[in-house]
């Protein structure tokens, strides 16, 4: 990421080129308005990382932002309450390999899907809210996910808000998922809201959780129609669907490095 001027593909090409790299893929977009140019490329080859960043940091304005990442399988903890779709899912697509990723352990405040946890072989966490605040609470789960060096954390349906210190210590390392219903429907049930409004649309949002509720970048969205025939429990599972998918797509996403935040919003290849 950088400020747009000319050349800036052909200096990051050349670089490549010299250092005997082949480029396997590539993209780029400019943000006209905030005149912000962005790339990500694909590379293979015996690299050495720090002389090609050495070598790109003299090239490129002194503003820009250069990560080299090697592509290698991330880490993360799945948190979660009561739900299963969402962590039933994810936990089916890691089994299967879908997922490129490690699960290191699933967190939840609640016992009731440990059973469900187990028996993919993934360590289940149980830390109680009860009887706790909110910073108790949180310190514990930090202490649990300490143990761990996780790429991200991924909330299938964790009822839980964060408080800030703690997304402080994950920034843009949090990824959410919810309906698309807010903010005209919030708090319980919000399908029998939706269809007490004849609602035509479903959808769903994954985004990175900031200290605004659910106002972090959006990383993932999608929707479905419907019509008059569905009840609100034909809704809630049409909605559950579309969450699914588009929860594991943001995931994936994620651990494919193919996200760049800037502000409040995303560029995603």
């Amino acid at each position: 990421m950088s400020p747009d001027m000319q050349g800036l593909i052909f200096k990051v090409s050349q670089i490549l080129f010299e250092s005997k790299l082949n480029i396997e893929k590539n993209d780029e977009f400019v943000d006209k308005e905030q005149n912000i140019f962005f790339m990500r490329t694909e590379v293979s080859g015996n690299l050495n990382a720090h002389e090609i960043l050495k070598k790109l940091q003299t090239a490129l304005p002194t503003q820009a932002q250069i990560n080299i990442i090697p592509q290698t399988k991330k880490t993360i903890i799945i948190f979660c309450t009561k739900e299963n779709h969402c962590l039933g899912d994810l936990l089916l697509r890691y089994e299967s390999g879908e997922l490129n990723v490690n699960i290191a352990a699933v967190i939840s405040n609640y016992e009731i899907l440990g059973d469900l946890v187990k028996k993919f072989n993934i360590n289940f966490i149980h830390i109680s809210h009860e009887n706790l605040s909110r910073k108790e609470h949180e310190e514990k789960i930090l202490k649990a996910c300490e143990a761990y060096n996780a790429d991200y954390l991924v909330l299938a349906k964790y009822m839980r808000i964060l408080s800030p210190s703690f997304v402080e210590k994950y920034q843009q390392k949090i990824i959410n998922i919810h309906h698309s219903f807010l903010p005209a429907f919030i708090g319980a049930n919000p399908y029998k809201q939706a269809y007490q409004r004849g609602v035509k649309l479903i959808g769903a949002t994954a985004h990175f959780v900031n200290d605004n509720l659910d106002e972090g970048p959006i990383i993932a969205q999608d929707i479905i129609s419907i019509d008059h025939s569905y009840t609100w429990k034909d809704m809630q599972k049409a909605g559950r669907n579309i969450e699914k998918i588009v929860f594991a797509k943001a995931i994936d996403l994620a651990l494919q490095d193919r996200i760049f935040v800037y502000g409040n919003k995303t560029v995603v290849f």
